[in-house]
């Protein structure tokens, strides 16, 4: 374990927050950031540990915004204490977690029960998202402010989009009062009538119905207008169709309170990826086709509208990265396309999934951390994100160089859906530290052992 007062040497210090990017040393002292020197120190102050962080990036934590961590209910999948260790490995030492638990986190008890557990059991901070309306049911509003009073960050159905165009007014008029966003599912079910992939020429060749990228961009279209009238603020989670960008630009420039993510696999992974071949199209397909792994919902859609977030994500239309994590067991995907469950494992690969963009030259470093960053910190208006002075030493130690193969096998979620086993990505987190006390060590055998 590192003492209470502790310097990380030598490494390229990114900060976004504070437009630091330079080779300096990081100190902190019981759990808070003291000083991010002007050049590294020539000696070690007296009393401090060292880390030594040469040929690493230092950066603040990551934030994710849009967790699954199934925990009540589904432990199974994931629990707080092995989904917080899945994103202490993906760099995360801030996961919110969406309320599609049961019991539902639609009132203030499951939540200040679900934020106790969390302070016992996770190894990193978890905030808890609110459920919108009672059971997530789309019916009747759950109980907003006393959630908001409880400490949720914002308030989503999830998975269930709320169709009540009068029940999303009035949740978005209290959102106004509240400060908090709305995180509305953006699928108009209605035009999806089954689809269980993009709708295009990779679902016609498999077979498989398809779900229209119109689905996504109708019910935002909705969800904008009603922030228009309503003051509300409103967030709009895994953005992934071109049609989608340019509404959700077209509502900045009206001046609308909204803000907007977009996940590792939809900046990465086509519609073809269903087909088996980690996204080659095969001349004939073959028993490797239908990988359930690739199912999620908004699905993986075509190169055109990949293209299309990558640019919103560059030019700040989209704010944020966010995983959407959303562990299953494997019962939940050995199983035919069209049964199995919507939705990929994604904590411990997504810094080396975001890091393509970075290696093609499309966004630079700093930037890609700032939406990992800084940027959740300002939607959820809490002080992280950031390694300024008297700031939770919240850090993440990055090897943006390193190449390493995925093996589903080695996670530490207890799930193991991911298309990317046995793909070699580029970029690695190295260590974590939470509170200035070390949760990852990829450097070492036991987390917790760094030099």
């Amino acid at each position: 374990m590192t003492s209470n007062r502790t310097v990380i040497r030598n490494g390229r210090v990114i900060d976004p927050a504070q437009g630091i990017d330079r080779v300096a040393d990081v100190l902190f002292s019981n759990g808070r950031i003291d000083e991010i020197t002007g050049a590294p120190l020539a000696t070690i102050p007296e009393g401090h540990s060292v880390i030594d962080a040469s040929g690493l990036v230092v950066a603040p934590g990551f934030i994710d915004l849009h967790t699954h961590l199934r925990d009540p209910g589904y432990e199974w999948k994931e629990t707080l204490e092995s989904g917080t260790r899945a994103a202490a490995r993906g760099g995360f030492t801030t996961v919110c977690a969406m309320p599609n638990t049961d019991p539902c986190q639609d009132n203030a008890a499951i939540i200040e029960d679900v934020i106790r557990r969390a302070e016992r059991d996770a190894i990193v901070r978890v905030l808890l998202i609110g459920a919108i309306t009672r059971g997530r049911h789309g019916k009747t509003l759950a109980p907003m402010g006393e959630m908001a009073d409880a400490g949720v960050i914002g308030f989503s159905d999830d998975g269930d989009p709320v169709e009540d165009s009068n029940v999303m007014r009035q949740a978005l008029g209290y959102s106004s009062s509240l400060g908090l966003p709305i995180i509305n599912h953006a699928e108009e079910r209605s035009l999806v009538r089954g689809g269980v992939m993009n709708e295009g020429h990779v679902a016609t060749r498999l077979g498989l119905p398809g779900a229209p990228a119109s689905a996504e961009a109708v019910m935002i279209a909705r969800d904008l207008e009603l922030a228009a009238l309503t003051g509300g603020k409103l967030h709009v989670p895994h953005v992934s169709t071109a049609a989608s960008v340019e509404l959700v630009r077209a509502a900045k420039a009206r001046g609308i309170d909204v803000t907007a993510e977009v996940t590792p696999h939809h900046l990465t992974l086509s519609d073809a990826w269903v087909y088996g071949m980690h996204g080659e199209v095969p001349d004939v397909i073959s028993p490797t086709a239908y990988d359930t792994n690739t199912k999620v919902n908004p699905p993986l859609r075509s190169r055109a509208d990949i293209e299309a977030v990558i640019a919103a994500l560059v030019d700040g239309t989209i704010d944020v990265i966010a995983t959407d994590h959303a562990p299953h067991a494997a019962t939940d995907k050995v199983c035919t396309f069209n049964e199995a469950a919507h939705g990929i494992n994604v904590l411990e690969t997504a810094f080396a999934q975001v890091m393509q963009l970075v290696h093609a030259g499309t966004i630079s470093l700093p930037d890609l951390i700032a939406r990992l960053t800084s940027r959740p910190a300002e939607i959820l208006g809490k002080q992280t994100g950031s390694l300024v002075k008297g700031s939770a030493a919240d850090i993440v130690l990055l090897d943006p160089g390193v190449a390493w193969t995925v093996s589903a096998q080695d996670f530490v979620s207890l799930s193991r859906n991911t298309p990317l086993d046995g793909v070699t990505l580029k970029g690695r987190v190295s260590a974590t530290l939470f509170g200035g006390r070390v949760v990852w060590d990829a450097r070492a055998t036991t987390a917790g052992v760094l030099s």
